[in-house]
């Protein structure tokens, strides 16, 4: 399969995983939000709950399933997962406003992930984050399609997943600040994995942590996209006796 097709499915898989998702969510709301999804969190059995969990597990399972079978090379799997999971996450908010009018703006709270403690932020944080993993996507993409080494250098690696992990605290540290002690300690006792968030409402996003790690981010791919593309247009096989060009 080629490039072009191989986007097209990945996106086309994207965009239904992410009506998936949606649709799941608004039952959930017709449930436990009637009048309208807003935190604190309502009370929620504690079997539903772990339910919940394991979904969100089985989802990044499905999207890095994705990533494995659209790319030949570890770096084009990793291109493929991030960009299933980016349309998939920037689709979910699409349709939510197009069934629920929701988000009323991109500064809204959201709850983002359950695993392994409650990310929250603003909608468009996470829109921030799906873009910048399509940008890098698709370099990886387009230059493998040129021939190129496409490997990710360790430093590369290592500035990637520093970025990610300083993202990961931004979406983390207000929810962990408020309700940490709490969240331990239900834990230990056995009790409901959602108790604390009955109580819990967002309280201040740090944007100078998002932003150094995005800020992070953002040089990883820089760092990767000044090397590979220093490489120049890399030489294919002969095909039928006429040198070929990437």
């Amino acid at each position: 399969m080629n490039t072009a097709k191989t986007l097209t499915w990945v996106t086309a898989f994207s965009i239904a995983m992410g009506f998936l998702e949606t649709a799941v969510v608004i039952y959930l709301r017709k449930l436990y939000y009637p009048s309208g999804f807003a935190f604190p969190l309502q009370p929620i059995e504690n079997s539903v709950a772990i339910v919940e969990i394991w979904r969100e597990a089985a989802t990044i399972v499905m999207l890095a399933g994705i990533g494995v079978l659209a790319g030949k090379k570890p770096a084009e799997r990793l291109a493929y997962f991030l960009l299933s999971f980016a349309i998939w996450d920037i689709m979910y908010y699409v349709f939510l406003y197009v069934f629920l009018a929701w988000p009323q703006t991109l500064l809204t709270w959201d709850i983002l992930f359950l695993i392994p403690v409650p990310w929250v932020g603003p909608v468009i944080t996470p829109v921030i984050i799906s873009l910048t993993m399509i940008l890098f996507a698709l370099t990886v993409i387009h230059c493998s399609g040129k021939g190129r080494k496409t490997g990710i250098k360790p430093m590369e690696s290592l500035l990637l997943a520093a970025g990610s992990l300083v993202v990961i605290i931004s979406f983390t540290k207000d929810y962990v600040t408020q309700k940490g002690d709490i969240l331990f300690r239900n834990l230990r006792s056995g009790g409901s994995l959602f108790t604390d968030l009955t109580t819990y409402i967002p309280a201040q996003f740090d944007w100078w942590i998002f932003t150094l790690g995005e800020a992070i981010i953002v040089l990883s791919w820089i760092m990767y996209t000044r090397r590979v593309s220093a490489q120049g247009t890399a030489t294919l096989p002969l095909v039928d006796g006429i040198e070929a060009r990437a």
